[in-house]
C-alpha cells in the first residue's frame, strides 16, 4: 500500500512496517532513482507514495502525472521518532484519504489534502 521514497527516513518506514502496513522502502529496493520513476513504480504497484521531497508536487500537480496518492512530509527538523509517530497516526487514521490525493503534513500535525485530477491510468 506504501512505496516510502529514499528520503524517508528509516526510523518512519520501520514504524509502519511494525503498524502491520506494506511498506516498501525506495532506498532498499532501488536507491537513486529518477524522481518520475519513482511515481511510476508507485502507480504501477498501486501504492501511496510517501515522501519529503517537493518535486512529486510540481509532477503530480502542476504537470498531472498519474499516481495513487502522494503524501508530502514538511517535517525537517522534526526528530525521526516523533516523525514516525505523526505518519504513523496519520495512516491509522486517514489512510482511505490519502489514495488518489496529494497530502501534505505539517510538523504540528496539520494535514492538508488535496483531491488531484490525475489518478490511476492518466
Amino acid at each position: 500500500m506504501i512505496l516510502a521514497d529514499e528520503n524517508i527516513v528509516g526510523a518512519v518506514v520501520a514504524r509502519l512496517r511494525e503498524d502491520g502496513w506494506d511498506a516498501v522502502w525506495i532506498a532498499e529496493i532501488a536507491p537513486s532513482i529518477e524522481d518520475a520513476d519513482v511515481l511510476a513504480r508507485a502507480v504501477g504497484d498501486g501504492r501511496v507514495l510517501l515522501t519529503d521531497d517537493k518535486d512529486f508536487g510540481e509532477l503530480v500537480v502542476r504537470e498531472g502525472r498519474a499516481h495513487r496518492g502522494v503524501v508530502l512530509l514538511r517535517l525537517a527538523g522534526m526528530p525521526a521518532a516523533d516523525r514516525a509517530e505523526l505518519v504513523s497516526r496519520l495512516f491509522a487514521s486517514a489512510a482511505a484519504d490519502l489514495v488518489d490525493a496529494f497530502t501534505v503534513v505539517e510538523p504540528d500535525g496539520r494535514v492538508r489534502v488535496r483531491r488531484t485530477v490525475a489518478g490511476p491510468g492518466s
